[in-house]
Order: structure tokens, then sequence, then C-alpha cells
């Protein structure tokens, strides 16, 4: 593991997105994308992700030009055709438009497919509660999470992120329905670390410790059976609103070949801002339950961390700098070319 300096990790990854013929803005993008995950301690979500959206672009499955088509189905439903651009790029430029649109309806939603894998849905939950909007935002990934009981991957890990604006930093709540991330298991493959044994399941339905095996596997639900109506609940109401493909039929978020084709929503609410960071605060101060230092608010631990690694440097593992490096170095010409 290497301690960098954030200004040289952007550095040596925004010269390997140019490298890859992305265009400055969407390259911003991306990357800020990217190196929030790693500055909030969310390995799973940042830099070892880079790899693979460059690969997808390399290979025709990912248009570092589009921005996606949209479409108003009623006042406030936007329907958008990703048209196969980046992630971040695509669902900004969404979230721009019904943003503007909740301002004079209320509510608005944006239901989105044919994009690329969109990250961290917490980044996009915090910009949008700074301005003072609330955001849901709903993801479906490939079928990772085997049900409750089961011993198949079939669903998704299906990821909600909640953004609500205080008086202070907004209220974010940012969380996948299974256990952890698949992100997370290829993080501790990089690092060689093993897992926890209830985490994931390995090719032949058993409990494993090994990230490669589990890599191969499915992932647990968080919360039991809870987690997994959750988890079968958002699979069903992304797939239905954004008319993706669900379940075993989803492809293109961890493999570098395949058309991208599970689906995102965000929901975005403007309305009245009652005054709630005294009622935070009041969480925060309450005494802790034994084996407790303290009582937490979701987000603080990742502002925290945030802070703590502007100054002294983000953790990045060897094997994923020295990929970054060649990248950044090395002249890419896609298979497809775009624009």
């Amino acid at each position: 593991m290497r301690l960098l300096e954030v200004s040289k990790v952007r550095e040596v990854a925004g010269r390997a997105l140019a490298q890859a013929g992305v265009p400055l803005d969407h390259a911003a993008l991306q990357l800020d994308l990217l190196l929030e995950a790693e500055l909030r301690g969310v390995p799973s979500h940042g830099l070892l992700r880079l790899d693979r959206v460059i690969e997808r672009i390399v290979n025709g499955v990912a248009d570092p030009h589009a921005k996606g088509s949209q479409t108003w189905r009623s006042d406030a439903f936007l329907a958008v055709d990703g048209q196969m651009g980046l992630g971040p790029v695509v669902a900004n430029a969404a979230l721009d438009v019904i943003q503007e649109r909740a301002r004079r309806t209320g509510i608005a939603l944006a239901a989105i497919t044919n994009s690329n894998h969109i990250g961290m849905l917490g980044w996009y939950a915090e910009n949008v509660a700074a301005q003072g909007q609330t955001l849901i935002a709903l993801s479906t990934s490939e079928a990772l999470v085997h049900p409750w009981g089961g011993r198949k991957a079939l669903i998704g890990t299906n990821p909600i992120a909640i953004g609500v604006p205080t008086e202070n930093e907004p209220f974010v709540m940012d969380t996948a329905t299974s256990i952890v991330s698949m992100g997370e298991i290829h993080d501790h493959a990089h690092r060689g670390v093993s897992i926890p044994e209830h985490w994931a399941l390995d090719a032949d339905g058993n409990p494993t410790t090994d990230p490669n095996r589990a890599k191969n596997g499915a992932l647990a639900s968080f919360g039991g059976a809870k987690g997994y109506a959750l988890g079968l609940a958002f699979e069903l109401l992304v797939t239905s609103l954004a008319g993706a493909a669900i379940g075993p039929d989803v492809r293109g978020t961890l493999d570098a070949s395949d058309i991208c084709n599970k689906g995102d929503v965000f929901i975005v609410v403007d309305g009245p801002q009652p005054k709630l960071a005294g009622y935070l605060d009041l969480i925060r101060s309450t005494e802790p339950a034994q084996g407790f230092d303290r009582v937490l608010v979701p987000g603080d631990r990742a502002r925290e961390c945030r802070k703590q690694r502007l100054v002294e440097g983000i953790p990045v593992a060897e094997e994923v700098w020295e990929r970054l490096q060649v990248l950044a170095n090395s002249p890419i010409s896609p298979n497809r070319k775009y624009g």
C-alpha cells in the first residue's frame, strides 16, 4: 500500500483518461467521483475501477463523448437513453435537468438505461443536497446476491442513497442492499486480505473467506431476509421504471466487453427545508452504548476520513498504482470511433 498526495493521483489518473480520448469535462466528472470514493474510505468504488472504465472505452462499449438522450414521458418523468456514455456524465446531465424541473413541479424523476457504472451514489446525493434539494438515488447491478435461503446469485447489490439538506452539512446515507459491494470483494483481493465468512458464498454455494473465490460466487444481503426483500424490491422498481435488464440478464458493470444494461433512477424533491441539524446533533450527543466510543450519524465517518486524507494522502494498493501509471503513459486506440 502506498500513501499518495491527492494532487499526484489526480494528475496521473487524469492523464490515463486523456490517453483514452475522454474529453476534459467528462474526465473531470469521472475522476472526481473516483477520488471522492478514495477520500471517503470507499476504495471499492475508487481508482481500481478506472482500469475497467478505460478498457470499456477501448472495447467500444463505453462512449467517452456521450451525455445521453433525454425524453420527457410526463411533466416530471425524464427517460434517459445513456447512449453508452460514462455513468457520471450521463447521470449528471440528467440530474441538471430534473433539478431544474423539480423547482417548478416540486418533484422530478430520471430513469436511465444504456449508461455505464455510475459509481458511489452518495456523491450524487451530497451534491444535490448541498444545493438545497433532496435526492433519492437507486441503481441495479449484475446478479451478485443470493436470495435469502438460496445458494446462487440472482439479485443485484442494488444500492440506495438519500441526501437531505440541513442548515449545516447535508445528511447522506449510501448503502448497498448486499452486505458489501462486489467492488469491496475486489478490493480485498487486490490487497490480499481475507473476507469475513458471512460475506459471501463461493461458486459451489459454500461460505468462503477467499475474496478470489467470492468473485465467482454470491454475496449475502444485509440484514438477512429484510435486506433481501429490499434488494428485490429495488430490483423490480428500477427495472420497471428504466426499462432495464433484470437479474441474471444484467451485464456491463463488472466486465469490459458487454454493453451495460442495468438501470439507474434519481428522484429529486424540492420543498420546504425544516431545521434538521439540531436533531442530528442530538443523536450525536446521546450516551453511547457499551462497546461504542460515540454515536455517529451516517456520513460522519466518511467526512472525517476525507478531511484526514486531504492532508495525509490517499492509500493506494501497489498493483492499482502501477496500472494507473501504465495507463497514463500508454496511448490508446479505441476499437470504435465516437463523435
